[in-house]
């Protein structure tokens, strides 16, 4: 027998190949075309088949064997129907000299009559066949023949709305994984504005694209630093001041963070936090000594062990005031939330003027923390800019508010305890 192969087969398998249609399960849908078929035309069989470089398959069949799933392309009557674009109609195959030596008509299958339409599709490719078939020789009227037709018009309908369907979920998935994308990224660029900003303040930002600054009257300010840290970079690797400089800071973040005070900023070796905002409170100044008394604690039980390694020692000094400050975002790249005031150079005065690994509180702040904790008067220290002011050293929680001998954790009766 032989082969017949269309001018464009190439692209007709190309374009096959877009339907992704090849060795998918049997559909009702198609099924239903090929026996509507056979029924018209009173025939043992019909078939909805499509053929690619190697085979005839068969997508849906009535009235052959369930196993029978393709027909080798060489032996295929369908491969001469897919050269045209009309019916295909044959009413005794033994009489035709293009089919009479066909393994399927003259061997033992014994096909006697086929009619046949290819499915065109919209790009003008002959994708496949709708045939009936029959093993005796048999007449078809001209509506037989047009219902073959169009049948194969609805097959080939079937099969566009089949792709524009996948083509629909794959659309929408393809959307679906660009949201998660969008809302991955959108979460990781919200986790680092608020890894610069307060949540609130983030909000405010990603609503409004700016931040209105705002007053606050009574804020507690936190100031943390490092003394003879210039001798520290000169006698260890950069490297080494870096890694200590973060894993302090670091401690520092849990710290404040536990205590409700923000994190304002760090510069070089110096760390300022505050607490009673951009939230008003009114236990700033407790959350303030809390948090400084912690971060003495931390640095004195790294220093002792610092001590025994022979080590130099990392000494803080820790100052703290309240007062009037105001807060807002600065900046329009590489921006930040920061605060200004006189209450804030006040605090870097009294951190300057702490002993090291002692913390400095301004007056303001111990009328605010005296009933809880113990601190030893200073008397009034000069400050530049201020003239002189009294400081007290915060020691530690008083005994019987403190749940550790050294004064740092609070116990049950700390918050509850209102008297002097």
């Amino acid at each position: 027998m032989k082969i017949y192969l269309p001018d464009n087969e190439q692209a007709r398998q190309q374009a096959l190949e877009t339907y992704r249609i090849l060795d998918t399960p049997p559909e009702i849908a198609y099924d239903e075309l090929a026996d509507l078929a056979a029924q018209i035309c009173g025939c043992s069989a019909g078939l909805l088949t499509f053929l690619d470089d190697k085979r005839q398959w068969l997508k849906a069949k009535c009235g052959l064997p369930p196993d029978l799933t393709h027909v080798p392309k060489e032996i295929s009557i369908c491969q001469a129907t897919i050269c045209h674009d009309d019916l295909m109609y044959v009413p005794d195959l033994t009489k035709d000299p293009r089919f009479s030596d066909s393994p399927l008509v003259a061997g033992e299958f014994g096909l006697r009559f086929y009619c046949g339409m290819p499915l065109i599709s919209e790009e003008g490719y002959a994708l496949g066949t709708l045939c009936v078939i029959d093993f005796e020789p048999r007449e078809l009227s001209f509506e037989q023949q047009e219902a073959v037709r169009r049948i194969s018009r609805q097959a080939v309908a079937q099969l566009e709305l089949r792709r524009r369907l996948r083509e629909r979920d794959e659309m929408l998935a393809e959307l679906d994984k660009a949201r998660a994308m969008a809302e991955a990224e959108r979460s990781k660029s919200d986790a680092l504005l608020l890894n610069i900003l307060p949540p609130a303040i983030a909000e405010e930002l990603k609503a409004n694209a700016k931040v209105r600054p705002r007053f606050y009257q009574s804020v507690s300010i936190l100031f943390v630093d490092f003394a003879d840290f210039t001798r520290h970079v000169e006698a260890i690797e950069p490297a080494q001041v870096v890694h200590q400089l973060d894993e302090y800071y670091s401690t520092f973040d849990e710290i404040i963070a536990r205590h409700r005070l923000e994190k304002i900023k760090t510069i070089g070796d110096a760390y300022l936090c505050a607490g009673g905002l951009p939230e008003i409170n009114r236990t700033h100044a407790v959350d303030a000594a809390l948090a400084a008394l912690e971060i003495q604690d931390l640095l004195a039980k790294a220093n002792r062990q610092r001590e025994r390694l022979r080590l130099p020692l990392w000494m803080a000094r820790i100052g703290i005031n309240t007062g009037p400050v105001i807060a807002g975002v600065v900046g329009t790249r590489k921006f930040s939330y920061d605060i200004w005031g006189n209450a804030v150079n006040v605090a870097a005065r009294l951190q300057a003027a702490a002993d090291p690994g002692r913390i400095n509180i301004a007056e303001a702040t111990w009328n605010l923390v005296k009933a809880r904790f113990t601190c030893e008067p200073r008397g009034s220290i000069e400050v530049k800019g201020k003239g002189p002011t009294p400081m007290y050293f915060l020691d530690r929680i008083r005994p019987d508010l403190a749940a550790d001998p050294a004064g740092v954790v609070p116990n049950d009766s700390f918050w509850r305890h209102q008297g002097p």
